[in-house]
């Protein structure tokens, strides 16, 4: 009997240690019916708005999707780069990888106005955040994905962590490969998660110096650029992160960074004669196999580090804690 009661509990000691989360990636509490019966109306009325923020402006799109990544990418997926500065702390907004960048803070205002209407209390911003990115993406014609839900929001944000933790436009393909891999993704995930710079448009402070210095760049496109981004101002000045159809997501991001045409530094990296090359130019040949790939890892992403439960709040106005 002892031997069969010890061989019990390591059988079960092992099933434990199996559910035991790996690089915040577990989806412990999550589901994507978690509002079927709370809030019956939530994804409808978060898509039916996001439809409707992309149709007044294309960028939007785009700017909805970096919200979701530069949220998830600081301490999980939890809703806190939404929050205001407090006496209690500074939040995210104003680190230097969001200072006048991330945008999309008022529709996100909305869709919350909106979703509290119908289920006062009930739906997370750092939901309407994971959601609004997967609406945002198929509105502007790229992949679905099943988004888990159930996360509930930060009563804290963090500005230190929002300045190291999100990967720069400046990096080598290693620095890209280390900063994701910290965040529990691989360098397959890292590449087609990069494609979501197929929409959008980037501040000519982020480009300038590889416009102006980067050799693996077309003579042409770094000249067509240079008008728009003087080497000495014009910080704010915008150009397409995808100049052949910035307002569709598809696969032309990576036919550009296959023609040197990428517009970040970090982008080129992806195809100059290192180990992603392959990758990139398979995704420059077939959008339906980067388009599966991007799903799987928006939907991986949108599982970091929730906060489920009884723990943090739902948030009844997205920019302040309860």
């Amino acid at each position: 009997m002892g031997f069969y009661r010890r061989n019990y509990y390591h059988v079960l000691s092992c099933m434990l240690l199996a559910l035991i989360p790996i690089n915040g990636m577990a989806s412990s509490g999550l589901s994507p019916t978690f509002y079927s019966t709370t809030c019956p109306k939530a994804l409808s009325t978060i898509r039916g708005a996001v439809n409707t923020a992309v149709a007044k402006e294309n960028r939007m799109g785009a700017s909805l999707l970096r919200l979701h990544f530069h949220d998830c990418f600081v301490n999980g997926c939890d809703g806190s780069i939404l929050l205001d500065d407090t006496a209690n702390f500074t939040g995210e907004k104003t680190a230097g990888p969001n200072a006048d960048s991330v945008r999309g803070f008022e529709v996100i205002d909305e869709i919350k106005s909106k979703v509290e209407s119908i289920c006062p209390g009930v739906v997370s911003c750092a939901d309407i955040l994971a959601v609004a990115a997967r609406d945002s993406v198929v509105v502007l014609g790229g992949p679905t994905w099943t988004v888990q839900l159930g996360r509930r929001d930060s009563t804290t944000a963090s500005l230190d962590d929002a300045e190291t933790d999100i990967p720069s436009p400046g990096l080598s393909l290693d620095d890209l490969i280390s900063a994701f891999s910290d965040k529990g993704f691989n360098a397959k995930e890292m590449v087609a998660l990069s494609g979501s710079h197929t929409i959008g448009q980037a501040r000519c402070l982020v480009f300038r110096d590889r416009i102006y210095n980067d050799d693996d760049i077309d003579s042409t496109f770094s000249e067509s650029l240079k008008s728009n981004c003087p080497d000495s101002d014009g910080d704010d000045n915008l150009s397409a992160l995808d100049e052949t159809s910035p307002a569709v997501f598809d696969n032309s991001y990576f036919k550009n960074l296959v023609d040197k045409k990428g517009l970040l530094h970090s982008d080129q990296e992806l195809f100059n004669g290192g180990s992603t090359d392959s990758q990139v130019s398979s995704y420059a040949s077939s959008a339906t196999t980067f388009y599966k790939d991007f799903a799987a890892a928006m939907a991986k992403m949108g599982k970091m580090s929730p906060i489920t439960g009884t723990k943090g709040q739902v948030r009844a106005n997205c920019r302040k804690i309860n």
